[in-house]
């Protein structure tokens, strides 16, 4: 049985792509998934210095050694000022400099969503282009446009053409196993 990770670009106790990472794990079935919440990682500011003088923090290994473990990896990055969040970037390059290849062959499914019509859409491309460059293979993307007035917490996506375009992009993620 495969072995997905799943989480959210955003450290925000109340990230609305954490909450669209949720419903999707929700729809997945016959596969072993762990859920993150990223509010529980908490990463200083990546610098040189600091990374000389301090190391690596345990979660930061830990979360490395997760995602090498998994077979794919579902990831919904949020938007700040038309691009990915300073967390998200800050991740990524705590990441890399731990295993620059920290997502060597493992499929990934990319989503995004905000209350905007573009749906955190600049984000998910940037993002698209920038994590082959550790070892990525996107298998398919999602962007949930206008959250408030598509998404319901405990119902999922309520515009049924998002819908259909969400769980196809989850079953062409699912395909890769």
């Amino acid at each position: 049985m495969a072995t997905l990770l799943a989480f959210a670009g955003s450290n925000s106790s109340k990230s609305i792509n954490y909450q669209l990472v949720k419903h999707t794990v929700s729809l997945i079935e016959g596969y072993n998934v762990q859920l993150l919440n990223m509010v529980n990682f908490p990463f200083p500011m990546f610098s040189e210095d600091y990374e000389r003088e301090n190391g690596y923090s345990n979660s930061l290994v830990e979360l490395k050694n997760d995602i090498l473990k998994a077979d794919g990896v579902i990831i919904s990055v949020n938007e700040h000022n038309g691009g990915p969040s300073a967390y998200f970037k800050n991740l990524t390059d705590w990441l890399s400099r731990v295993e620059r290849k920290f997502l060597e062959d493992k499929p990934v499914l990319l989503m995004s969503t905000s209350g905007g019509q573009r749906g955190g859409v600049t984000a998910l491309e940037t993002t698209e282009k920038v994590l082959p460059r550790f070892g990525a293979q996107v298998a398919a993307t999602f962007s949930l446009p206008s959250y408030q007035e598509n998404f319901k917490e405990g119902e999922g996506i309520t515009n049924t053409e998002l819908a259909k375009a969400h769980r196809a992009a989850v079953d062409q993620f699912l395909s890769k196993f």
